[in-house]
């Protein structure tokens, strides 16, 4: 039962995303909407943690099998991938690539104005 609780907390959420979704004229897809809702009413604490925390974690670790979908339309798109195989082969190297260093950037960024906050201390 503890389960179908925090499924319908996660629902309803998600219902409301749908709806903000719905309401809001900018190409931002629901589940964006639903996200950062849970994660403000979870910061705010307006969603106690224990409300979600036990089916978040399930969802979690069948994660995997959702995922099972996506990879069989792939496989049914083949015909249409193979011919651009390469181009997103490098694409997908080259965002990766980009991410990691910008991300990196920004990390050491960090780092160094916390430094120097407290050294000015």
């Amino acid at each position: 039962m503890k389960y179908l609780k925090q499924f319908f907390v996660i629902i309803v959420i998600s219902f409301i995303g749908e709806i903000l979704h719905v309401l809001i004229p900018i190409s931002i897809p629901a589940s964006i909407y639903g996200i950062v809702l849970l994660f403000a009413g979870l910061v705010t604490g307006i969603v106690p943690l224990a409300s979600v925390k036990d089916a978040g974690a399930f969802l979690v670790e069948i994660m995997p099998v959702m995922f099972i979908p996506a990879a069989v339309g792939l496989i049914n798109s083949w015909d249409l991938l193979e011919e651009h195989l390469l181009s997103y082969v490098i694409v997908t190297f080259l965002t990766t690539v980009l991410v990691m260093v910008v991300t990196g950037l920004v990390t050491q960024t960090v780092i160094r104005s916390r430094k120097e906050n407290k050294n000015a201390q």
